[in-house]
Order: structure tokens, then sequence, then C-alpha cells
């Protein structure tokens, strides 16, 4: 398993649901559209020596399969099938055959809509149906390197997840891997090359994918609404000023944001803590998928997000924020024992962008700031998590860009953000 992919790495991934098929029927990978499933899928098969993989991207192969979903079930395993959701009867054939004969590692399926996307008839699996996603390329995988930051810091050994090196990443770094995003198919492109690359990747997924499952009224301003997201990126979403200025009304808005994060545009970062405290806000936050993308749907190019005037720096704090979350997603969609994800936040603007809570109920929490140095009042938000969490906050986490990582005080430490992927 030493191939590459398109000249990357293999992606973590492929050793986790080589795992997981150990003991799971059916494994579901989901995620956007070219980031990578169907290569994913091409290195498992070649894994396990199976020659073919059933690919309902195929016109034709869709077409075979709605008809006589049942002949393309071998009795050779495990069988593979890509963008599954094009023809989504053979989740049936599926399921007949399971009822026959049960058994682990049977199946392993790709597909760029999300599995709640799917008329409710067609989701014969509950229940046997394993679900992972497939995020874009992680700045590891993109550098080559093997990331523990995440797995380090949930098994509370914070040492190993600081290191004892001075980062030499410089701000103009972090700016690059930021506009490049992870997507295989951009990141060695020029500039010019990857805008369009990324405007043809948006124009493709608002004018197919969002189509195909769902009805879309008064589709023509679907783009207007994934540019007022993009422009919120990493900040509470607001559906009512988002509303206001696309001309819709609240429900139809609400639906467009759902349709967008089932294509795998955006994520919802939901609100953690609500039932700690009856201050603490409800609001989810949102999050570009992709921060090249985000990027580009802003408009921000490197040479504007260097600039230091207020605005650029403000919109480089987001976009940051939104790199920086979802990389940690990244590590975290590898792992066992995740419980819930979100952001935190009260009424009178404590904030910390990202918590993780294990499944023991232990918490994590993340903060990024674009800073060099982290002063003492940079801490307040997590010191007031710690206070109201008590034994169960296990670590709180400033990544910033500046050289050194080091703890600051029970539980606080402040952490160089290419920690993340450097050994």
């Amino acid at each position: 398993m030493s191939e590459t992919l398109n000249g990357i790495k293999k992606r973590q991934v492929i050793d986790v649901v080589m795992d997981r098929m150990q003991s799971e029927s059916v494994i579901l990978l989901e995620g956007p559209r070219s980031v990578g499933k169907s290569t994913v899928l091409r290195e498992l098969a070649k894994a396990f020596g199976v020659a073919q993989i059933i690919d309902l991207d195929n016109p034709l192969t869709a077409d075979a399969v709605a008809v006589d979903p049942s002949s393309f079930i071998s009795e050779t395993f495990p069988i593979f099938i890509d963008e599954y959701q094009r023809a989504p009867i053979i989740l049936k054939s599926i399921k007949a055959e399971l009822n026959k004969n049960p058994g682990a590692g049977k199946f392993v399926l790709a597909g760029s809509t999300s599995h709640d996307a799917l008329p409710v008839s067609t989701q014969a699996l509950t229940g046997r149906l394993h679900r992972m996603t497939i995020l874009p390329l992680s700045q590891g995988e993109i550098n080559g390197t093997k990331e523990r930051f995440l797995a380090n810091v949930l098994n509370e050994d914070i040492e190993a997840a600081m290191g004892d090196r001075k980062s030499t990443t410089t701000r103009e770094n972090y700016i690059e891997r930021i506009v490049k995003g992870g997507f295989p198919m951009a990141l060695n492109r020029s500039e010019n090359a990857r805008n369009r690359w990324f405007d043809d990747y948006v124009k493709m997924t608002l004018g197919r994918d969002v189509q195909e499952i769902s009805i879309v009224r008064r589709s023509n301003l679907l783009p207007n609404v994934f540019n007022a997201i993009a422009a919120q990126t990493g900040q509470i979403l607001n559906v009512q000023t988002l509303a206001r200025n696309t001309g819709l009304d609240w429900k139809t808005t609400q639906h467009y944001i759902s349709l967008l994060e089932r294509v795998f545009l955006i994520h919802e970062l939901r609100a953690w803590g609500k039932k700690l405290n009856p201050r603490n806000s409800s609001s989810s936050k949102v999050h570009v998928l992709d921060s090249g993308v985000a990027a580009r749907q802003m408009h921000l190019t490197a040479e504007k997000l260097e600039r230091k005037d207020p605005t650029s720096l403000t919109e480089l704090g987001h976009l940051l924020e939104t790199f920086i979350v979802g990389e940690l997603i990244k590590q975290a969609s590898w792992m066992d024992n995740i419980g819930t994800i979100g952001h935190w936040r009260t009424w009178d603007s404590n904030e910390v962008d990202l918590i993780i809570e294990r499944d023991d109920g232990a918490v994590f929490a993340f903060e990024v700031k674009t800073a060099s140095r982290v002063p003492g009042n940079h801490l307040i938000s997590l010191r007031k998590l710690r206070e109201s969490v008590g034994d169960s906050f296990l670590a709180g986490v400033v990544l910033y860009l500046g050289e050194r990582s080091y703890s600051v005080e029970d539980r606080l430490h402040v952490v160089s953000i290419d920690r993340l992927w450097t050994q």
C-alpha cells in the first residue's frame, strides 16, 4: 500500500476502511465531488485483488443497474460500487444478499451526496450501513506525513502534540495553504487555473448534484445563497440576515442551507453545551468545507490576505479558522471514540472555535488566533469553559502563528499551527 494518489501519499482513511471492513458488512464513503473517493476505491480494490469497480457515474452502467440490480451482485466479495446514488435501487439488492449471506467486508460504496438526502424508500440498509466521510486532503496527506496531533491531544499526551521544535512556517506559507485548499485536482495548478477549477467545481455541484436530490424553487438564487454563506465562513450562521440579503423567505433559505451541506459544500458546526448552561448560545457556526473554495468565493487571493489592513486581517481570521477547524475535523474522521463536535458560545461573548468531546465525556477545546503571540486575555474564553465543565475539561489549545509551543497554566496550552501536520 505504498502507492501514491496523483502524486499525493496514500489517504489515511484507507487503513481505517480496511480495519473497519473486518467488522462492518457495508461501508459507505461519502464526501465532496472530486475529493478522491474513486481513487480510494481503486486503491482498496487493488489491495483486495478486485479487478473491477461498478461505476454508476457511467450512464450505461447506471441504466443497467436500474433495470437489473441483482445481476451486479456477484458471489465474490468485497464488491466496490462508485457513485451508488445514481442508481440507489442497488441498495435493495445488497440488503437481499445480506439477508441470505450476512458477513463483514462485503460491500464498499462511494457517493458524492449525503445518504440522508436519498428518498426514504431507498434507505434499505438502515442499521447495516457504516458511513465514513472522505474530506479534502489534509495538510499531512499533502506533505506525506502521518498526522498524530489530535490523537495525541485526545490521548492526553499534550507533550507529544506540542513537540519540542520551533515552527519555521511563515505567515505567507499558512496563507498559501489556505487559498490552495485540499482538493487533489486543484493543488498543483497555477493560481488562475486553480480559480477556474474552483469556479467549475462549484457550478457543477450546484447545477448537477443539488438538482439530483431536490426540486429547487428559484434555483437561480442558489449560487447567491452559497456566496453569502461563504462570506460568513467561520462565523455564526444568521439565517434571517441570509434570507433578507438573498431575497428568500426563511424556510426556503434553511432548505438551501441543508442542500448545500448535503452536497458537501458547507459544514454547519452545531452549538455545544446548551444543556450545560442556558446562557450558552444555540446558534450554529458555518464553514465552507474547503478553505480554497471559500477564498475563491470571496475573491480573496494570497496577495490580499497578506495585507495588514483591518479588512484583510478580519478576512484572514475567518478563513484561518475555517482552515484549522477543517484540519481537525479531518483528523477526527479517522478516529474512534469521538462523541460530539461543535463550538461553544455564551450570550456574554465568550466563544471557543471548536469543541471535541470524547465518548466518555472528556472535553477538548481549540481556539484559533491569527497573532504570533498569545497574551493572557486571549485565554479568557478557555478559562470560562474550563470553569463551566470542571474536571471533564482535559485540555484547551490555542493554535497560533507563532513559533513556540508551550503550556500556560492548568490544562491550557499554546501550540504552533503547523504542529497539526508536522512530526
